[in-house]
């Protein structure tokens, strides 16, 4: 629903329609540190989480208001970088829920062994709350005791009445413990092993993957013609999952499947559709709501505009400008209309709109042969925006197909997108060289204008910085300000014109670096080369074995 609303208002509104929005791992994070966050302090999660969504809202408006989006002339590739592979790390991070299938789903690595389950739910000497220490005092009506807001997790039977009402005895052992019962019996310990399950949606997990990776790489390939290339590489994904979806289909196997909603309406029975600003929360919340409001307004700024700074570089040769402020303020209003909804904030999805971006790219047609195509532009449109995010929206009335899909597959979905959207960074070149002999290093552009000792130096700073932000992230105690770590990485990378020269920072760091290596003209090349032979000429003639070597180490570098 959050992506139905969202991503259609933005594809038919936006000055960058190419932009993709998501919820981004980042977003997630602060999502997590928030409720925690209110929690801990005894609010209304939901109530809360509608000021700080107001607030955020001001903050965002004001930011257009007075053309602070000017800003984004301080996001270079380091800061760009650091914050991609932290979104593609956090992805990466999901996708190992595909191993924790196996504590629902154990596997038994003592087959020979005899499993004991004599196990049995007895009542309680005294009457306790469903799922708390707390006794019930004779009451016999339940929502009177708990507050509302738990019933679903205390409650998940829907029982009537105190635990006096309750037959332990016929009760299921795995919510003895939820309604206050107590496990009786030699086998209350021992696990519920289930045959061949975790096997296979690791295959379905690891398949996935695979598949879309070897799909994708079909475009760079000379195997059949451009169009079945680039169809190949475009729907590699859909491809993948339609096919280990079938496999699951197949084999019949009871794997982890979509959870997905009989009716259409609110996940939680206790609310509505609207939310209540207010609830049982004190006045005084929405003064406190303000902090958290200014750090959300940081990380939905870096979020969307670094995505935009990637989406409108010259390498795409877009013809259309790009509407930095205009696109910010419909995410301000968007992030109202998601708190009062309580439904997930939306912003720009850095991998899903470079994936985007690619999918529309436009290739010369004719060619001679053995030559490539050569890029033309970008397809900029509304069109394929409007329509995805129409069908996501519609996907609430898919569940007779969705309800199909097995948990693994998203799984693997997770990891492809968090590895591939690693594949073009040039902090993974960076990193590859620290252990790359210089003789057979890449010809990179960089690498032949700053010194590779020096290339070392800035890429292990941009590691320890992502490293930082990991922790503060993993932290709960200090998670609260993760948003304003990303305004450090922009004043590390002020500081290091100290360290770095000017020259060293343009090659390196520039803030709309060109994707492609430098390429000589054939006249200087040709200018090169015959110097390079008088040189060589003069070496031989002369013998002097020293410039022998050093015109050897010269030319192989």
């Amino acid at each position: 629903m959050a992506a139905g609303i969202c991503g259609v208002s933005f594809a038919i509104f936006a000055g960058q329609p190419l932009i993709i929005l998501g919820c981004t791992g980042p977003m997630l994070a602060f999502e997590t540190i928030l409720y925690n966050f209110a929690i801990d302090n005894g609010f209304t999660y939901m109530s809360f989480r509608v000021w700080v969504g107001i607030w955020t809202s001001a903050v965002l408006i004001i930011i257009v208001a007075f053309d602070l989006s000017a800003m984004v002339k301080y996001i270079t590739r380091f800061t760009q970088e650091g914050y991609s592979c932290l979104i593609s790390l956090s992805i990466v991070e999901a996708s190992k829920k595909a191993i924790g299938v196996q504590k629902k789903y154990k596997v038994n690595l003592r087959p020979n062994d005899e499993l004991d389950y004599n196990c049995s739910c007895l009542a309680p000497d005294v009457d306790v709350n469903p799922g708390t220490d707390r006794p019930m005092y004779n009451t016999t009506d339940m929502a009177a005791d708990v507050k509302l807001k738990d019933t679903y997790k205390t409650n998940p039977l829907g029982l009537p009445g105190g635990n006096a009402s309750i037959d332990f005895s016929s009760l299921p052992t795995k919510y003895c413990k939820t309604y206050g019962g107590v496990l009786f019996g030699s086998g209350c310990d021992t696990p519920h092993y289930v045959a061949d399950v975790f096997l296979m949606s690791f295959l379905l997990f690891l398949g996935v993957f695979i598949i879309a990776m070897s799909l994708g790489s079909f475009r760079t390939t000379q195997f059949f013609p451009n169009i079945v290339r680039k169809t190949l590489a475009d729907f590699a994904m859909p491809i993948a999952i339609g096919i280990m979806t079938a496999v699951d289909i197949v084999v019949g196997l009871e794997t982890p499947k979509m959870h997905i909603p009989e009716t259409f309406a609110p996940t939680r029975p206790d609310r509505g559709w609207i939310i209540n600003p207010m609830g049982e929360n004190p006045w005084w919340c929405i003064l406190v709501a303000i902090p958290p409001a200014l750090l959300l307004a940081i990380l939905i700024f870096m979020d969307q505009q670094i995505t935009a700074v990637i989406i409108n570089k010259k390498d795409h040769l877009l013809k259309k400008g790009a509407g930095y402020h205009l696109d910010l303020l419909i995410i301000a209003v968007q992030v109202v209309v998601c708190s009062f909804l309580g439904i997930p904030y939306i912003v720009a999805a850095t991998a899903r709109a470079i994936n985007h971006v690619l999918s529309l790219t436009r290739e010369s047609e004719t060619s001679a042969p053995g030559e490539k195509p050569k890029f033309l532009g970008v397809r900029e449109q509304r069109v394929t925006g409007t329509l995805a995010f129409l069908f996501i929206g519609l996907s609430v009335f898919f569940r007779p197909v969705l309800k199909y899909v097995p948990i693994p597959v998203l799984h693997g979905v997770f990891l492809y997108m968090g590895i591939g959207s690693l594949k073009n960074v040039q902090l993974v070149q960076r990193l590859l060289l620290l252990f790359t002999p210089s003789k057979y290093q890449p010809d990179y552009a960089y690498l032949r204008h700053v010194d590779t000792k020096r290339v070392h130096l800035l890429t292990i700073i941009q590691v320890i910085c992502i490293a930082l932000l990991w922790v503060v992230r993993s932290v709960k105690k200090i998670s609260i300000i993760f948003p304003l770590m990303l305004l450090v990485l922009c004043l590390v990378r002020k500081f290091m014109e100290r360290i770095f020269t000017a020259k060293e920072l343009r090659y390196i760091d520039d803030p709309l670096p060109p994707v492609r290596l430098k390429c000589w003209s054939r006249k200087e090349n040709n200018s090169q080369v015959g110097n390079q032979k008088k040189e060589l000429m003069e070496i031989v003639t002369n013998g002097n074995d020293t410039k022998m070597k050093r015109w050897n180490d010269n030319s192989s570098t």
